[in-house]
């Protein structure tokens, strides 16, 4: 009878599932595995494939110079938009969980961004970081601060686009805030009675409870980072990556290599380094997630 039951379970499960492992087999397992002998070939498109076995992986570790630029860039944004962008969520989220009257509309107006076109987001950006006429230099000359050139300045392209990042939080936020409901009024109750301070609560009550919360987000926006291709795309001319390049990121530089040069197999042996990275990176999130993410009772998984 259980055995049973158990089978029924899976089954369901399956079932339910079933929409999604029929499209991943019918409409990207075989791109997929196209992509892979491609990136083992000199294909371009209108020429028939000749296999070249290491050929392309070994250019791009040897002889492109733009791979470890647009490698370099797309780490250097990862590495500082996952943490600012997490932080800033966490921290909206827990002002937006006071209990103050409109609060519904502030909530509201924070979480629009997120929901808005991704173009026209990058256009209206290229016009409040313009350094002459741009409301963000504008705001600092307020404060007798000479903002910078932005996305003219190769040293300041990259802090400019987390700075774009972190204007969009509202769906990072939208998560934090129904974790945040979901954690016990009780435990806030018995720290008030020991006599523990804002600060306290919110460090060994309020992030341990979030953590679940807060290892999805780090994952999937470090996944997302590395995806960066719309923003460079957009605010550099013709796509070229910006001034010195500072703004070539993994997937333009990809991209130009497909869409551009139409060096399909080199592009192809590109995506499959990307997505070796990501894939290390992630199995590491997921060991090193163990030691610091807690479930409800206080269990590590």
């Amino acid at each position: 009878m259980i055995r049973s039951l158990r089978l029924r379970e899976e089954l369901s499960g399956y079932l339910f599932i079933a929409p999604w492992i029929i499209g991943f087999l019918f409409l990207m397992l075989g791109p997929l595995l196209f992509s892979l002998y491609t990136s083992f070939t000199n294909y371009n498109i209108t020429s028939e494939m000749e296999f070249i076995g290491l050929e392309n992986y070994k250019r791009m570790f040897t002889a492109d110079q733009l791979f470890w630029t647009s490698l370099w860039n797309t780490l250097y944004y990862v590495l500082f938009s996952v943490p600012v962008t997490t932080a800033g969520a966490i921290l909206l989220a827990v002002l937006l969980n006071q209990r103050v009257p409109g609060m519904k509309w502030y909530r509201t107006l924070y979480y629009l961004p997120a929901v808005l076109s991704g173009v026209a987001v990058y256009l209206l950006w290229m016009q409040l970081l313009s350094p002459s006429t741009g409301l963000v230099n504008t705001a600092l000359s307020w404060f007798g601060i000479k903002g910078p050139a932005w996305l003219f300045n190769p040293d300041w392209t990259k802090p400019a686009l987390i700075l774009m990042k972190l204007w969009s939080v509202g769906g990072g936020m939208l998560l934090y805030l129904a974790s945040l409901q979901g954690v016990p009024k009780t435990m806030y109750e018995a720290a008030d009675i020991d006599g523990a301070g804002s600060l306290q609560k919110f460090f060994y009550i309020t992030i341990p409870m979030i953590t679940p919360v807060i290892f999805f987000d780090v994952v999937t926006s470090l996944i997302g980072g590395f995806q960066i291709f719309q923003e460079a795309y957009v605010m550099t001319e013709n796509g070229d990556g910006g001034p010195i390049n500072s703004l070539l990121f993994y997937n333009l530089h990809m991209w130009n290599n497909a869409f551009e040069m139409f060096n399909m197999g080199y592009a192809s042996s590109m995506a499959w380094v990307l997505f070796v990275i990501v894939m290390i990176l992630t199995v590491l999130n997921l060991k090193l997630g163990k030691k610091w993410v807690y479930y409800d009772g206080g269990d590590e998984k």
